[in-house]
């Protein structure tokens, strides 16, 4: 039974592991966005965006809403707000390691 939860749970993380879906997140971190909005904000595809939207949406990282012809996406809850600060809370501390990790980067990424 652990076996199949960290499985669960590396799908997860998987949502935070892409750089895309990670400038999503920061993007819609304080405020809502539409499709849009974080496409002219990361200078992005929207074709691309939109596949990332759906991962982390399926994951459930985040969430959307309609209002009129437009969907508004942002994070699922303060938690997963929680969460990314205390990402960059702990990035900082090995900023300098993880900058310098590039032996069996393969492994890691």
């Amino acid at each position: 039974m652990e076996v199949v939860r960290c499985e669960v749970k590396a799908k997860f993380l998987r949502g935070f592991s892409d750089k895309t879906r990670l400038q999503i997140l920061e993007s819609i971190r304080n405020e809502e966005k539409t499709v849009s909005q974080i496409v002219d904000e990361l200078e992005g595809n929207q074709s691309n965006i939109s596949q990332h939207l759906s991962c982390l949406k399926s994951c459930g990282i985040i969430v959307s809403r309609q209002e009129g012809k437009f969907i508004y996406y942002s994070l699922r809850n303060q938690q997963i707000r929680n969460l990314l600060d205390m990402i960059d809370d702990v990035y900082g501390q090995v900023e300098d390691e993880v900058s310098a990790c590039e032996k069996n980067e393969a492994l890691h990424l």
